[in-house]
């Protein structure tokens, strides 16, 4: 990092890349740490301090000196530590505190990237990983729908038909680069001050589960902001070597400072934007629990997402979709949720820290299942006079229908395996003399993922019958009538969120209860359909968080985004949610199924009162590979000694013992051993998922001896089950493994 200081000074914009960059692209763990800025440059941009240069220094007690806008956010949230010696401060300037007294605007606005900074360091594929092969499987299946099967030779308006798409089977194998397209993974995530404790280590193993269950042809980089933001790793092939090298890196991330959103939204638009080597499946996850205080936020434009615009990531194709999660009540969930329908990506609601590894366990459980690519739905209008198409109903997926309504054309992008899509066209039918009209046929142009190869799929003509006059009770499809139930709740959802956020909570209220009552009583509801139940149930959840505006400010906006995110996309979110009582659509914590010490946790646990809405097979086995692991308690973060103590290993070429860590994603998350219940921890192939360096043969039996034992109870408590007062004394049963610590007995109750 030394080397490139000179860079850095060269002004402030680049100097954030210029470090990013270094910081991922050295990664010699031997290498000595970075040297402690001189006292010239500010420890916290590293950029020059220069009198007469218009920034003001502030000087603490400690003699460190800074700027006053870099360490304005530091001390605004709460921290009075030096970054440099970590002397806890005594005395600060009021006006970091106090806003009343007197505040210096701090105003860091959207700005273009440098041109100067780049991020073409992306690790190429290796050669025969890089090829292709043809995925086996079932083609995308299409399938029109008639309102109604007949009409009468009178002119109707408004008739819909369903447009329904469904994708190939599952993929057997996603770390198999024969059956699904390799994945750039781009993870941007918040590490500001709000996010230290338990929600960071919650993070940290959430990020750990995602990279273990990345394959050898996917690559990965995180990027973390806070104040400032900094590429952690350029794309990096998710290796057995890639992954210890992110582990590491992602295990080292400490908390402090503000929130940057448009600084990490930038940095990791430029890691996708930069690449060398471009795969077909390019995504970003983006995680924040706070506003962003540095770039212009949904609150201060009506506009919203306009100013974040530029900033998203693009392809050859588009957009590249950001999937956006909103963590606890304090994120912008406005703005969080702009940013995904932009981007054609999904908005989730974490409510709760204990689920974010399910919320990350969905998303990827999709994402390494894509199977369609770049998917374009033509409709065309069969019958030559009168017909017309008025309306495409596609949800977020943009449409166009041409000005003589003979046809259109949905943009429906990517699709997981299995997932399904739904569209209504709505059509203005003229009178006609015959027995039966052909109405409209459908062309659906995609790629493979893997071939690249364009393919065509094309449905058959749909033809009602036009009878003089109709008998009978008409029968209408349940298939039409549920995709109108999900635009109809959808649209009361909206309305709802309209009148809430003006203060009318009752009124909100109301209408959700309206939607409901409708809902009850259209024909899929009362056939028993589960996307009418998922409906019923999250209408009913947003109606207990509109009781109060407390509550709604707190959860309620960021549940009915997500809600509405995740049925205009028609692909499953997470909006977990422990305060809806007796229907979360998640799983409530306080289910008996959910403990680290229960069966695997599956959609048809005790836990669920809700079923997941276009949850695909993907998803549902990665969720709950996640939710088997349980909830682990989170320990204080290794930080740099965890760094300082690795960086000790590699330089004496000598076993120390910072892979010993209960909450580092070191430890393999789908291993039988990492359990609280488990016989010995091995430190074998099953225990760790990066072998011991520098361990040697006298070394291992003696750790594998102390293993063996498990963790004992302190003070041997009579209460606990593995005291044993038998004739021999005290016996410890270790065939029990490890056990719950037990409170010690009082003085004198063992001699």
């Amino acid at each position: 990092m030394e080397n490139s200081n000179d860079a850095m000074k060269s002004n402030s914009s680049s100097t954030d890349a210029s470090r990013s960059s270094d910081d991922a692209t050295r990664s010699d763990p031997s290498a000595p740490p970075p040297s402690t800025p001189s006292k010239n440059e500010c420890a916290i941009c590293l950029d020059e301090m220069r009198k007469g240069d218009g920034k003001a220094i502030f000087t603490a007690e400690c003699s460190h000196s800074f700027h006053f806008d870099c360490i304005t956010t530091n001390v605004k949230h709460g921290n009075r530590i030096c970054p440099l010696c970590r002397t806890q401060w005594k005395q600060v300037p009021s006006s970091f505190l106090d806003n009343n007294r007197f505040r210096i605007p701090v105003l860091v606005p959207v700005t273009v990237v440098p041109a100067e900074m780049s991020f073409e360091d992306d690790e190429f594929l290796p050669q025969e990983e890089a090829q292709t092969h043809q995925r086996e499987g079932e083609p995308l299946e299409v399938k029109l729908l008639p309102q109604v099967s007949a009409v009468a030779k009178n002119p109707a308006s408004d008739f819909a038909v369903l447009v329904h798409l469904k994708a190939g089977g599952e993929v057997s194998d996603s770390s198999s680069s024969t059956t699904r397209a390799p994945l750039d993974l781009v993870a941007v995530l918040d590490v500001s001050g709000s996010m230290s404790g338990p929600k960071l280590e919650l993070l940290k193993n959430a990020v750990g589960f995602v990279i273990q269950n990345l394959g050898e042809t996917d690559r990965l980089s995180v990027v973390a902001f806070s104040s400032v933001a900094r590429r952690l790793f350029p794309l990096k092939v998710m290796s057995a070597a890639g992954k210890e090298e992110a582990i590491r890196a992602v295990d080292s991330l400490v908390a402090g400072g503000g929130t940057n959103i448009s600084e990490g939204l930038k940095i990791g638009g430029r890691v996708i934007a930069d690449r060398r080597c471009r795969v077909p499946v390019p995504v970003m996850m983006l995680l924040s629990d706070g506003q962003d205080g540095f770039g212009y936020s949904h609150s201060r434009s009506r506009s919203g997402v306009r100013d974040y615009e530029y900033l998203l990531p693009t392809s050859s194709t588009g957009r590249v979709p950001v999937h956006a999660f909103g963590f606890g009540s304090d994120h912008d969930a406005e703005l969080m949720h702009a940013i995904s329908r932009v981007s054609s990506g999904t908005f989730s609601f974490i409510e709760t820290e204990t689920v974010i590894r399910d919320a990350f366990a969905q998303c990827i459980g999709g994402l390494l299942s894509v199977v369609v690519l770049e998917q374009v739905v033509e409709i065309e209008c069969v019958h030559e006079e009168g017909l017309k198409i008025t309306s495409v109903k596609s949800g977020s997926y943009r449409n166009s229908v041409s000005s003589d309504g003979r046809s259109a054309t949905i943009s429906v992008g990517d699709m997981y395996a299995e997932e399904e899509r739904d569209f209504l066209v709505v059509l203005e039918i003229p009178c006609s003399q015959s027995e039966s009209m052909s109405l409209v046929k459908v062309r659906c142009v995609y790629k493979n993922p893997v071939g690249r190869e364009t393919v065509r799929v094309e449905s058959g003509e749909l033809t009602i019958q036009r009878p003089n006059e109709l008998t009978g009770e008409e029968v209408v499809s349940v298939e039409v009538d549920r995709q109108r139930n999900r635009f109809l709740v959808s649209q009361a959802m909206s309305e709802a969120k309209v009148l809430a956020d003006g203060g009318e909570l009752s009124g909100a209220v109301e209408l959700l209860r309206k939607s409901e009552r409708d809902l009850a009583e259209t024909l899929s509801a009362r056939s028993g359909d589960g996307l009418c139940e998922s409906l019923t149930l999250e209408l009913r959840a947003l109606q207990e968080k509109m009781t109060s505006e407390r509550m709604y400010q707190t959860s309620g906006r960021a549940y009915a985004l997500s809600s509405m995110s995740s049925h205009s996309a028609q692909r499953a979110t997470a909006h977990y949610s422990p305060t809806v009582s007796g229907c979360s659509p998640g799983y409530s914590l306080t289910s008996p199924a959910y403990l680290p010490t229960s069966p695997p946790y599956l959609p048809t646990s005790p836990g669920y009162c809700l079923p997941q809405a276009y949850q695909t097979s993907a998803m549902a086995r990665m969720v709950t590979r996640s939710q088997e692991l349980g909830i682990q308690s989170p320990q204080p973060s290794p930080g740099p000694a965890y760094a300082l103590s690795s960086v000790s290993s590699d330089s004496a070429q000598r076993a120390t013992a910072p892979p010993y860590s209960p909450t580092s994603p070191r430890y393999s998350p789908t291993s039988p051993a990492y359990s609280p219940t488990s016989p010995a921890y091995s430190p074998g192939p099953a225990g760790y998922s990066i072998p011991q360096a520098y361990q040697t043969s006298a070394v291992a039996p003696m750790v594998t001896r102390s293993q063996e034992l498990g963790i004992q109870s302190p003070g041997y408590s009579p209460t606990s089950p593995v005291y044993s007062p038998g004739p021999a004394g005290y016996s410890l049963s270790q065939e029990l493994g490890i056990q719950s610590p037990e409170p010690s007995p009082a003085p004198g109750g063992r001699t």
